[in-house]
């Protein structure tokens, strides 16, 4: 079930990757990437964060507190209304590919987001239970 998101994500960013190369080019693409640098660094420090609580818990059981209980349709009809929002406002279909590595830059952290939430307040539940 944990493997899921990995290989949603992972496909994703294949396939934004070659719509990129295929559409803007080599060099606007590395562009578009490099751009987004302050946001990448946030999901790596956040990422670090992920791996520390993961190492305390190592032998723990892993309990689910936060959980992702939005429906396929209704992100699919979210992103639906960014890409119309993004078409208008920045400049055509350029501009609104172009807005699809940001989109994948925060699913991706908001999943270490809720992995970090549920990590927190497993050990916080731990220590509860050890003090009493």
């Amino acid at each position: 079930m944990q493997d899921k998101p990995i290989l949603l994500f992972t496909t994703l960013l294949i396939a934004i990757g070659v719509v990129y190369i295929n559409i803007l080019g080599e060099y606007k693409t590395i562009g578009l990437i490099l751009d987004q640098y302050i946001l990448i660094a946030i999901i790596i420090i956040a990422w670090f964060i992920s791996l520390y609580f993961s190492f305390k818990l190592r032998a723990q059981p892993k309990l689910k507190f936060v959980q992702n209980n939005q429906s396929f349709k209704s992100m699919i009809t979210i992103f639906l209304i960014f890409q119309v929002v993004d078409y208008y406002f920045e400049d055509g279909f350029i501009g609104m590919i172009s807005q699809w590595f940001l989109y994948w830059l925060f699913g991706v952290l908001s999943l270490i987001v809720m992995k970090i939430l549920n990590q927190y307040k497993t050990l916080k539940f731990i220590q509860l239970q050890k003090i009493s």
